[in-house]
């Protein structure tokens, strides 16, 4: 019996390794970066004033991670914004290891065909350390979530993190996976 390996962690691990090792002229496999994790992230204001919110994007970020996802809470209080410490404000899941290429392989394949005027992904959302941050206006490009069943349209970030050491060898490692960046 084999054991199951994502497409994408295979293809890393087959054809991704040699390219970035001898376009970058490493002297050892341990020096290409690789993909650590990825962090799904929703920030949601209105919170404050209605509960529900929380539990129903709780559960959406698990259907569309396949992981289950914990809610964010406020660290400090911030009277202009009606909000006190302790006060559930978002929430987010980190995927590592087989869930975080399960996610990536469809997010690339399926959902970001879906996003409405798709002309790829802006290639400024890197922070000089070679990770990854992107923003997505509507949790609805994710075949997962049911368009009847949503209360309101959320965005989220998905942060993509490296181990890169600058943000050419992240940029790179990225557009190996896949990732359909603007020119």
């Amino acid at each position: 019996m084999s054991e199951y390996t994502p497409r994408l962690k295979k293809q890393y691990n087959e054809e991704i390794v040699g390219a970035l090792k001898e376009k970058f002229q490493y002297t050892s496999v341990m020096q290409v970066p690789r993909l650590q994790k990825i962090v799904l992230n929703q920030g949601l204001g209105d919170a404050t004033a209605d509960k529900k919110v929380i539990e129903s994007a709780v559960q959406e970020m698990g259907l569309i991670s396949g992981q289950k996802a914990i809610a964010t809470y406020a660290k400090k209080d911030i009277s202009n914004f009606k909000l006190r410490k302790g006060m559930p404000i978002g929430a987010k899941v980190t995927l590592r290891g087989d869930m975080m290429y399960e996610f990536l392989d469809r997010f690339i394949s399926v959902s970001l065909p879906r996003t409405r005027d798709f002309r790829g992904i802006n290639p400024k959302g890197f922070d000089k350390r070679g990770n990854y941050n992107l923003g997505i206006t509507e949790q609805i490009i994710f075949p997962e979530i049911d368009i009847d069943k949503i209360v309101r349209v959320t965005g989220m970030d998905i942060t993509f993190v490296t181990s890169a050491n600058t943000d050419e060898e992240g940029f790179e490692l990225l557009k190996a996976f896949g990732l359909p960046f603007k020119k």
